[in-house]
């Protein structure tokens, strides 16, 4: 399945996830820095629910910043997911982990300001939480940004992403109370694969859409 944009893959995933009947005031839907955002904002909008974006940021193999061995999330207690099995094949200078922590860290506070514009984050005890990226691959983002949020005990906790590869959809779903997704093929190379536009989303189209949901 090939999207048009992510707006595309935000409106059909609403349109799926209008089914549920989820009541607005219970409902808190969270998209990912950066992609995962305008996603996000088309489920917002669809169930009438208030948008909050999470704030995470990968953390890349030394030289291959592309590469991610885990990730990163902010919060009362910042969680950090790492992919050990990657990690155990890559040459890592003494020390790296733990210093592009306290980097990705520092990024993860300035952007909160810019983002939140002093605002405060979304309660979601005792809620639905619909965490939203614009896809899946290795899933390190989404696992941290699981975690964290299942510290704040959420009534349920519910992925809805456009693509997914197969295995990972079945290691999901062990994870949390559902995974919406659109497409879940079993040869899969990279998220923009499946999208038409895959350019980035900026900084301002995130604040935007932030800001939008709120009117």
């Amino acid at each position: 399945m090939i999207f048009k944009n992510r707006q595309e893959a935000g409106k059909l995933l609403g349109e799926n996830l209008l089914k549920h009947k989820y009541k607005p005031e219970k409902t808190v839907v969270i998209g990912l820095l950066r992609g995962g955002v305008p996603v996000a904002y088309e489920i917002a909008k669809a169930l009438n629910a208030p948008l909050d974006v999470a704030l995470v940021r990968k953390i890349g193999a030394p030289d291959q910043e592309e590469l991610a061995i885990g990730a990163i999330v902010d919060g009362e207690n910042p969680k950090v997911y790492l992919n050990k099995s990657l990690i155990s094949r890559i040459a890592m200078p003494e020390g790296y982990i733990d210093r592009v922590k306290e980097i990705k860290l520092e990024e993860i506070r300035k952007r909160e300001k810019i983002y939140r514009k002093g605002g405060e984050r979304i309660d979601v005890h005792g809620k639905i939480a619909i965490v939203v990226d614009d896809g899946i691959a290795t899933g390190a983002s989404i696992r941290v940004v699981i975690e964290a949020l299942k510290e704040e005990k959420p009534e349920k906790i519910i992925i809805a992403v456009p693509v997914i590869p197969k295995d990972t959809l079945s290691e999901f779903k062990k994870t949390v109370d559902d995974v919406i997704v659109l497409d879940a093929p079993e040869e899969f190379y990279a998220v923009g694969e499946f999208y038409e536009d895959f350019g980035q989303t900026t900084d301002e189209e995130v604040i935007s859409l932030l800001q939008k949901s709120k009117s």
